[in-house]
């Protein structure tokens, strides 16, 4: 039944979301040649609100717990498990005080209206998957520029999305490099659950009802970080997620 009450719901949050991300590509070009940066950042962030808002009408709600004391300014490295690309607008929007900049594949920064010209122009890393030396050198590029502008980068250490919501064996050497790149910055944990109930049933229709939650957990000062506390926080990260079935 609730598949199908999904499909009018999802033909209707399709036009949405698409209409959301045709409206904000002028509006960020304007933004961001007419008036710098920081009108850019501030429609990306507006834009990102916006398209939660559109996943309101699959019955979606996010629920953000912050218990412990964030840094006051960045940089930082915001390193997240990865369920779906419902992970990254709560982020941006909710996170919007660090910056946040993403380590993304390269496939994204072209095609798609306002997602691949903020990832061109807000500061992302855009790396090859399949070219290693290429995706070492972007993340490294993205550590040095969060250093020396004290704004924030987000990795997702699993490499792809989970699509149970189970986490994957998160794989460090992208954030090692982070680490070594900017090591004034501070670590902070985030675990997300439920946003792949979202696309529970494939592309489309769209799963109904999910309730994102994002756990902030405590930073951890990225100087001196060892292997240990890596695994340390990937546990972290790991033991607040809902493992499905």
């Amino acid at each position: 039944m609730e598949r199908i009450i999904s499909y009018p719901l999802s033909g209707l949050y399709i036009l949405l979301f698409g209409l959301t991300l045709v409206v904000f590509h002028p509006i960020q070009w304007l933004c961001l040649n007419l008036f710098g940066y920081d009108a850019h950042r501030k429609s990306v962030a507006l834009l990102n609100l916006c398209l939660m808002r559109c996943t309101h009408l699959l019955g979606t709600r996010y629920t953000f717990k912050n218990t412990v004391l964030l840094p006051a300014k960045g940089p930082a490295i915001i390193v997240a498990n990865h369920q779906s690309m419902y992970d990254i607008p709560p982020i941006i929007w909710r996170l919007r005080r660090f910056h946040p900049k993403f380590v993304s594949k390269k496939e994204l920064g072209r095609g798609i209206p306002s997602v691949s010209y903020n990832l061109r122009h807000g500061g992302s890393a855009l790396i090859d998957r399949k070219d290693r030396k290429q995706s070492l050198t972007a993340i490294r590029e993205l550590g040095e520029y969060i250093e020396r502008t004290g704004r924030s980068a987000v990795i997702f250490p699993e490499g792809t999305r989970s699509r149970d919501g189970n986490p994957k064996a998160f794989r460090m050497v992208g954030l090692k490099v982070l680490i070594k790149s900017a090591p004034s910055a501070h670590i902070i944990p985030v675990s997300i659950n439920n946003s792949w109930k979202i696309l529970r049933f494939g592309k489309f229709p769209y799963g109904l009802g999910a309730h994102l939650e994002f756990i902030i957990h405590p930073s951890v000062p990225a100087a001196g970080c060892t292997d240990k506390e890596l695994d340390e926080i990937e546990v972290t990260i790991a033991s607040a997620i809902n493992k499905s079935p």
